[in-house]
């Protein structure tokens, strides 16, 4: 008896986890997302081998060094929370880059002025949009003394 009280419990947390996952389970693409969606590759060498070198168009271009706002989820990255370095995604951790579907263009690295908490909710930030199409260390879209400005919806 005392088992199946323990499976129970288990499974009432398992679905209401799963319920609260799905919810979450949606894109938080916005017009500057969708700018950012926009950028085109060039073929490039370096001393490994062929890459993909970003080709930021005009639309892009205009927003560069611009303070802009995007909603999206926090992407855990090299393991753990890095409360004022981030990677942010306007696709759930399910569908991002990283682990799932969507391309690089859906995920922007953050440098955030103030720390914040992880949560697997989604999440706003604002800041100062930098472009790097040389720094391989580096995601092609930074957003650097960046604020959380509150929850996604």
């Amino acid at each position: 008896m005392k088992r199946i009280l323990i499976a129970v419990a288990f499974l009432i947390v398992g679905m209401s986890y799963l319920s609260h996952a799905q919810d979450n389970n949606k894109s938080l693409a916005t017009a500057n997302w969708a700018t950012l969606a926009k950028v085109t590759y060039k073929v490039g060498r370096d001393e490994y081998g062929e890459l993909s070198i970003p080709v930021f168009g005009d639309e892009i271009q205009k927003l560069a060094g611009k303070e802009i706002e995007l909603p999206g989820y926090i992407i855990p990255f090299d393991g753990m929370f890095k409360p004022d370095h981030i990677i942010l995604s306007s696709l759930p951790v399910a569908a991002c880059f990283f682990c799932g579907s969507g391309g690089p263009e859906s995920v922007i690295e953050i440098y955030l002025k103030e720390p914040i908490k992880y949560t697997a909710n989604g999440i706003k930030v604002r800041g100062k949009l930098e472009l790097n199409e040389t720094d391989y260390n580096q995601l092609m879209y930074i957003l650097k003394d960046a604020v959380m400005v509150g929850p996604a919806n």
